[in-house]
Parts: structure tokens; sequence; C-alpha cells
């Protein structure tokens, strides 16, 4: 993963990029930070969204990011955790790249580029009109796994095709920068949010045999806010 987000920080420094902080979405760290690209900033250790996100940054960018639960062919699939079997803002259904990127809009910043496996990349072009994406990986696991309990949906879809790491580099290399090039045109728009916000979130028993449980929260202005709302679990009728 560090050595993928440092081919995409040489990527936007090449592109014009004149400052860029990686913000690490994993808990505990995911990234190796003695590698790290030593121009850039870090940040890690965030309890809520946005994480850390300002509106004074002009575009959002994510590396290695995996597809929403549920997604077909994709790669350890998740959203938030295993448990999730979909979640929906305003009736449309979102991941994680999804919750960033409404964070991102009701900041007035552009998401403008993504890798990661091919569902992901598929997920972010609808969601995200024109966006540069990468797909180095590609799932195996056919059908949505909606049938399965947690632990089951947790081991359905670790298996993937890789691209070779050198490769990956490569192709996540060449476009972060094309993707700097046309943010920094001005070609990258926040996507449109419409108040007021509703999600719906449905969640996989831990045990066969349980039901499903559903949340619905709703907010009346932020999207942000919407998401910062414990989940209210209850079964499925």
């Amino acid at each position: 993963l560090t050595h993928e987000v440092n081919a995409a920080v040489d990527g936007f420094f090449a592109g014009g990029a004149k400052y860029v902080q990686v913000c690490d979405g994993h808990g505990p760290g995911a990234i190796d930070i003695e590698l790290l690209d030593p121009r850039v900033e870090y940040a890690r250790g965030w309890s809520s969204w946005p994480d850390g996100l300002e509106m004074t940054y002009d575009g959002y960018a994510f590396v290695g990011q995996h597809a929403k639960a549920s997604s077909e062919l994709a790669h350890l699939a998740h959203t938030q955790s295993f448990k999730y079997i979909d979640l929906k803002i305003n009736g449309v259904s979102i991941g994680e790249l999804g919750q960033s990127v409404y964070c991102a809009a009701e900041l007035g910043v552009p998401a403008f580029f993504a890798s990661g496996d091919f569902a992901l990349a598929c997920e972010a072009q609808a969601l995200v009109p024109g966006i540069d994406t990468c797909a180095v990986k590609r799932g195996v696991a056919r059908g949505a796994g909606d049938e399965c309990t947690t632990e089951e949906y947790s081991r359905r879809n670790a298996g993937a095709v890789h691209v070779a790491p050198e490769r990956a580099r490569t192709l996540i290399r060449h476009t972060a920068e094309a993707a700097i090039r046309r943010l920094k045109r001005g070609d990258a728009k926040p996507i449109e949010l419409r108040a007021p916000f509703e999600s719906v979130t449905l969640l996989r028993p831990d045990k066969a045999g349980e039901p499903k449980t559903v949340s619905i929260s709703s907010h009346p202005t932020s999207v942000i806010e919407l998401m910062r709302m414990p989940l209210e679990p209850k079964p499925v009728a």
C-alpha cells in the first residue's frame, strides 16, 4: 500500500500539486511511514467523518480503496465492516468511497482519483462522473453474498487476481498525473447533494437463522452529521 501511495503522490507532484497530505484510513494504521514519500504530510487517528478533510483542499483522492459491501467480483468488499449488506443515502447505494465523496461534496471538495480493484473503479465512475480510476486487481467471487452471515461474508471474497506490483505502481502514477492535471484545469467538480438526508443501513446476522437488521437515520441539512449518527438496528420484518 505504501508503495502504491507513493506512486500516486509522485504522479500528483509531477502533474503540478504543491502539497499532498496522506490520510491513513485504517484505524491502527496501514501505511509504513518510514517508506512514505518525504514530500507529504501524514495523518491518521481520526475518529469520525470526514477524517480531517477541510474545505481548504483542492481535491480528494483514494489509493487502495475497496468496493462497497455486496459488490460482485470484488476483493474484500465491505462497508465499515463485513456486517454490512448495504448502505443507502437518499436511495443511492454507497460504500466507504461514497461516504467520503459525500463528505467532500458537502465541503466543496471534488473527488478526482481512485485506485483499487475493478469493482471499485466501476463504483467510483458511477458515483462521480469523469473521475480518473485505476484498477490493479479484480475479485473472483460471483454474486453479492447477501445470504451470508458476517463470518461467512468475511471469507467469501478474499480471492483476487492482481497486477504485478511494479506494473500496478506504474499504472497508478500515470493515472494520478493525468487526474491532477484534469483537476487543475477545473474539470473535476463535487457531486451534487440535496438535503434533507436519510440513510438506510441493512446488516447481516452474526449467526445462521437470525434475522437481518436495518437502521434508519435522517438529518435535515448535513450528510456529514448524518454519517456521525450511531446505528440503531432493528430486525427486518
